[in-house]
């Protein structure tokens, strides 16, 4: 009887020994799968971190639909799309004379340039055409100095009594736009990347509220024989979308990191952050992926926008973009 009895105990102790390992094993898969399936750091947008001096109105929350199709909740973010933090233009010098500061830039070749006289005067060699000549034998530069210039010029399809122009579209014409961004509270992340359209397509906002646009149509600006310069906080104005940049420039709002991580310079339209292209500390950041974007821990994803002289912010959106809306 006692045999039986100290049998039956080892029995009874391997199977709770047992036991107790199976769940042990059970526990540690379960972790295990906790840790290589959580999601990444998602950051909300900031709606504090927008120039309320550049706001119509407060930002609201309201449901749309993304571009995926999905409904979710969005910033109604209404703006005057003036810059409250620097001056717009100059953009066409008037006389080849002039010196960089009655100008202001145009990219080429991933390079930004200064449009002062002396560039004007030497376009036909810069793209070594004999056809360019953007001023008149006394030196003044041939400038759209009106609305009805400027809309015949500031096309694709341009005006050919605007060939050999300087173009140049003045905010005043503008005057009273509203811009509507509906971007989602919190990025909602593609199973592929989405490409950024062409024309009326929007990039994302800066925090002053102006728009942050695809790349300029340049082959037709070309082709035409005309330069529309940007300012040089990188953006120029048409009657269609008012002011709006192609290029970051460092001139509008910046939210400094205290790591030392590039400055963030505002939203895409799918909700993720805009930052600088480089450093604080001047640095390029070298692990991007083919959007322009990567992740940490303090920011999430986001994006670094291009240099200036690329015509480009980002090459494509990671997430489901939200909505734009101009009102004239």
């Amino acid at each position: 009887m006692q045999k039986k009895s100290i049998l039956k105990h080892s029995i009874m102790f391997v199977f709770l020994v047992c036991m107790l390992f199976i769940v042990s094993c059970a526990k540690d898969e379960t972790d295990d799968t906790t840790t290589t399936t959580s999601e990444e750091v998602v950051i909300p947008v900031d709606p504090t971190l927008f120039i309320a001096e550049g706001l119509s109105q407060s930002i609201t929350k309201e449901t749309r639909t993304l571009s995926n199709g999905s409904s979710v909740e969005c910033y109604k973010i209404v703006t005057k799309n003036t810059p409250t933090e620097h001056t717009m233009g100059p953009w066409c010098p008037t006389n080849i004379t002039d010196g960089a500061d009655k100008g202001g830039v145009w990219f080429e070749g991933g390079k930004l340039y200064d449009v002062d006289g002396a560039f004007i005067k030497n376009l036909a060699t810069f793209y070594s055409d004999a056809v360019w000549k953007l001023y008149n034998t006394d030196g003044s530069i041939k400038v759209t100095n009106t609305k009805a210039a400027c809309e015949a010029a500031a096309r694709p399809n341009v005006d050919a009594a605007y060939n050999n122009y300087c173009v140049e579209c003045q905010p005043s014409y503008t005057t009273g736009i509203k811009k509507t961004f509906y971007i989602p509270v919190k990025p909602v992340k593609l199973s592929s990347s989405a490409s950024i359209q062409g024309m009326g397509a929007v990039v994302g906002v800066a925090f002053n509220g102006v728009n942050f646009d695809p790349p300029a149509p340049t082959s037709a600006i070309l082709g035409a024989h005309t330069l529309a310069p940007m300012d040089d906080n990188g953006g120029h104005v048409n009657t269609m979308a008012g002011y709006h940049y192609h290029a970051a420039t460092g001139k509008t709002k910046k939210i400094t990191q205290a790591d030392g991580h590039a400055a963030m310079i505002g939203y895409a339209m799918d909700g993720y952050g805009l930052y600088e292209r480089l450093s604080a500390s001047g640095t390029e950041y070298t692990d991007l992926d083919a959007n322009r974007g990567h992740s940490d821990a303090t920011r999430g994803y986001h994006y670094h926008v291009a240099a200036a002289g690329t015509n480009s912010f980002i090459n494509s959106f990671r997430g489901a973009q939200g909505s734009y809306v101009i009102t004239l």
